[in-house]
C-alpha cells in the first residue's frame, strides 16, 4: 500500500509520519532551517511485525509548492488528510482535498492533529468541521483520529486503521505495459542513474528495455527495488526505483515529469480529450481557450483548453474538452490530471483522460461528441469498442487503441461484430454491418459512375476514391476494392474498375463523328494523320477528336503510338505482322527494313518501334532492338 499526506502547512503532516514509522524527516537542509517541508518525503514501514512495508509519500503544505503536492499524489491507494486542531480547516486543506478528489484517490482518513494543544471542546470542533468539509464528496463519513505526534496519543488507533485498510487495498491490474511516472533522479556511484516514481500500471523486470521522456530515448534497467528492497520484478501499486543505464545516459537528462515506457506504449501527444469538472468554489465560470497548468502523473505542463460544448463552464459542472498541450504528453484513457490556473496559484478543477489523440479537425462534431460520451462510461476497451466503431466511418487503428487502452491487442476479447480488415500498413477495425455498407456503397457510386460515363471502361482505384468521397484512408479502400474484386462484384480490365456486366458504348454524337473520322485513318495506312489534321478535315473542334481517339484508344480501337498519332487495331495487327515477317530467322530488328517495309520516314518508324517497346512487343538493348517471342501481340498473330 501506498499511503500519502495532505493538509495545510505546519499542520504535523512530517511529524506523523516520524510517530507512525519511526523515521525522521525533512533531511534537507533548506527543510530543517526552515522547519517546513519543501519536496517530496519518501518513508517505507513496516506497521505491524510480519506485515509488508507501506510506502509513505510526505507532500509539502505550503501554497508555492503546490506543484510537488501534485508530483507524489499521483498513484497513491489512501491518504492521509491531516488538519491541525488549533487551526482547524485552512485554505491549503480545501485545495489538497479538491486535488486529491479530483485524483480519484480511493480512500481517506483524517487525522486531528496536535490535539495536545488544545481542549477536548475544540477537538470536537474541529471534528464537525471536518464533517461538513467531507460532506459533499466522496470521502463522506472518512474516519478521523484525534491525536498527538509530540504524546503519542491516538498514533495506534491510526496505525491499525491503517492496517486494516492495507488489507483491503484493491490490487491493481498488472496487464499492459509498465509505466512509471518518474519524481526522482539521482547519481549513485558504482551503478549510475537512478530515478524512482510510484508504478501506475504494468510490470518491470531486471533486463527489460524502456522507452525515457518524450525524446523516447532507450534505456536498460539493470536494477530495481520494489517497496525499498531489492527485487527481480516490480509491479503496479509499488514505489519503484530503477537503476537504468544507457549510452551517454547522464542524470542531467532525467527530470522529475519523465514517463518510463515499453516502446509500443510510447506515444507522447499534443492533443488530448478529457472530461472536465470545474471545482464548485470557483468563483466565476471558465471560459473556452483559457490557458491553464496540467497535472498528469508528475509532469507539469502548460496548455490551453478548448471546451466542446460551449463557451463556458460553469463552477461545479462538467464538459468535454480538449487540451492543446505546449509540451507533449504521455496518457492513457482514464489517467487522472488537474488543471491550475495560468499563473499556477490555484487549483481550478481537473478531469480524466478520455483520448490521448484527439482530432485536430470536427472535434465539436456530433460523431466526436458521441464517442467521447462512449469513452466516458466505458471501464475498458471491451466494452467501448463496439460504440466506438459506429461511429468511426473510416473504422480504428488497433495500434492506436493499444496504446490509448494501454492494451496489448493479443489481450482483447474483439465482439463477433467487429471485422478486421488487412491493409498495406496494417489492420484496421470496422463494425461488420458498417463494413458491408461501404461495400454496397462503392458498388452504387460505381454504378453512378457508369451511368455519367457510358463511353468509359472505369475509373481507376484513385479516381474511384475521388469518385466515392468515403472517409477511409488508401490503404483501407485499396483493400476495400480488392475485396470486392476477390468477391466478383467488380471486375477490372487493366488498370480500369467497372461492374462485371459494363459494356462501353459511345455516345450517339461520338459513334456518328467516328464513322467520319475511321476512313480518313484507314485510308492514309501506316501514316494516318495527326489530330489536327483530322479536326480541320470533318470541321471540327481539335479538342473533340483528341477526347474521342482517347475514348477510342481506351477501348482498344486505337493504339496512340504518340501524342496526337493514334493508329487504328487493324493497322497495328498489319504493321506487327510486317515485323515478325522481317524478323524470321533473326530476333534483331532493323529500322531502316522496317522503314522500306512501311514506305514512311525513318523518324515514324522509330516513333512506331518506340511504342512496341512500351507495349512490351520489342526490347531495347544498347543500340540493337529485339523481337520478344512470348509478348501478347506476338502470341496474337497467326501462324502458317
Amino acid at each position: 500500500m501506498i499511503v500519502g499526506t495532505a493538509g495545510h502547512i505546519d499542520h504535523g503532516k512530517t511529524a506523523l509520519l516520524e510517530a507512525l514509522t519511526g523515521q525522521v524527516g525533512d533531511r534537507r537542509q533548506e527543510e530543517r532551517a526552515r522547519g517546513m517541508t519543501i519536496d517530496l518525503g519518501y518513508r517505507y514501514a513496516a506497521l505491524a511485525d510480519g506485515e509488508p512495508l507501506t510506502g509513505f509519500i510526505d507532500v509539502p503544505g505550503h501554497e508555492r509548492f503546490i506543484h510537488n503536492m501534485l508530483a507524489g499524489a499521483q498513484g497513491i491507494d489512501l491518504v492521509l488528510l491531516v488538519i491541525a486542531a488549533d487551526d482547524g480547516v485552512m485554505p491549503q486543506t480545501r485545495e489538497h482535498l479538491a486535488i486529491i478528489e479530483l485524483l480519484g484517490i480511493p480512500e481517506a482518513l483524517v487525522a486531528i492533529s496536535k490535539c495536545d494543544r488544545v481542549e477536548p471542546a475544540r477537538v470536537a470542533e474541529v471534528q464537525q468541521q471536518v464533517e461538513a468539509l467531507l460532506a459533499p464528496g466522496p470521502y463522506a463519513g472518512a474516519l478521523q483520529f484525534p491525536l498527538s505526534s509530540v504524546t503519542g496519543a491516538g498514533v495506534e488507533a491510526l496505525r491499525q486503521a491503517l492496517l486494516a485498510a492495507a488489507s483491503q487495498v484493491r490490487r491493481r491490474s498488472t496487464q499492459g505495459g509498465f509505466r512509471l511516472a518518474i519524481d526522482r533522479a539521482f547519481a549513485v556511484s558504482g551503478a549510475g542513474v537512478v530515478v524512482t516514481g510510484t508504478a501506475l500500471a504494468g510490470r518491470v523486470s531486471t533486463g527489460d528495455t524502456l522507452l525515457l521522456g518524450k525524446l523516447g530515448k532507450p534505456v536498460r534497467v539493470r536494477g530495481l527495488h520494489a517497496q525499498n528492497q531489492a527485487a527481480l520484478v516490480a509491479e503496479a501499486g509499488q514505489r519503484v526505483a530503477l537503476n537504468i543505464s544507457a549510452e551517454r545516459l547522464a542524470v542531467e537528462q532525467v527530470h522529475r515529469g519523465d514517463w518510463l515506457v515499453p516502446a509500443w506504449l510510447h506515444a507522447p501527444s499534443s492533443r488530448i480529450d478529457i472530461e472536465l469538472t470545474l471545482l464548485a468554489s470557483e468563483p466565476r465560470a471558465f471560459e473556452h481557450f483559457s490557458a491553464v497548468h496540467v497535472h498528469l502523473g508528475t509532469q507539469d505542463v502548460t496548455a490551453r483548453v478548448a471546451l466542446l460544448e460551449g463557451q463556458t463552464l460553469a463552477a461545479g459542472q462538467r464538459m468535454f474538452a480538449q487540451l492543446l498541450l505546449n509540451t507533449p504528453l504521455q496518457a492513457v484513457h482514464g489517467d487522472r490530471l488537474v488543471l491550475r490556473d495560468q499563473r499556477a496559484q490555484r487549483t481550478l478543477g481537473g478531469g480524466r483522460v478520455l483520448d490521448p489523440f484527439a482530432p485536430s479537425r470536427h472535434r465539436r462534431s456530433d460523431a466526436r461528441l458521441r464517442q467521447l460520451q462512449v469513452l466516458r462510461e466505458a471501464t475498458d476497451l471491451e466494452q467501448a469498442l463496439p460504440a466506438l466503431l459506429a461511429s468511426a466511418p473510416a473504422g480504428l487503428d488497433p495500434h492506436r487503441l493499444e496504446r490509448q487502452f494501454n492494451r496489448l491487442r493479443d489481450s482483447w476479447q474483439l465482439p463477433e461484430s467487429v471485422e478486421v480488415i488487412a491493409t498495406r500498413q496494417g489492420s484496421v477495425l470496422f463494425d461488420r454491418q458498417q463494413w458491408q455498407a461501404l461495400r454496397d456503397d462503392v458498388l452504387a457510386q460505381l454504378a453512378r459512375f457508369h451511368a455519367q460515363e457510358p463511353d468509359q471502361l472505369g475509373p481507376d482505384r484513385d479516381r474511384l476514391r475521388r469518385f466515392c468521397a468515403l472517409a477511409l484512408e488508401r490503404p483501407t479502400f485499396v483493400s476495400l476494392v480488392d475485396e470486392l474484386l476477390s468477391d466478383g462484384f467488380i471486375a477490372s480490365s487493366g488498370p480500369w474498375l467497372h461492374l462485371p456486366d459494363h459494356k462501353v458504348q459511345l455516345s450517339e454524337a461520338d459513334t456518328a463523328l467516328w464513322a467520319r473520322l475511321q476512313p480518313h485513318l484507314l485510308e492514309a495506312a501506316f501514316d494516318p494523320p495527326w489530330v489536327r489534321t483530322l479536326a480541320a478535315a470533318e470541321q471540327v473542334e481539335e479538342a473533340q477528336v483528341r477526347l474521342l481517339m482517347r475514348k477510342l484508344a481506351r477501348l482498344g480501337v486505337l493504339h496512340q503510338v504518340v501524342r496526337d498519332l493514334f493508329y487504328p487495331q487493324q493497322t497495328l495487327q498489319r504493321m506487327v505482322e510486317l515485323l515478325l515477317s522481317q524478323a524470321e530467322g533473326s530476333p534483331v530488328v532493323q529500322v531502316a527494313a522496317f522503314r522500306d517495309m512501311l514506305c514512311i520516314g525513318r523518324k515514324r518508324s522509330v516513333q512506331i518501334l518506340e511504342y512496341f517497346d512500351r507495349v512490351g512487343l520489342t526490347r531495347r538493348v544498347g543500340d540493337q532492338r529485339y523481337i520478344r517471342a512470348d509478348s501478347a501481340l506476338a502470341r496474337q498473330q497467326p501462324r502458317p
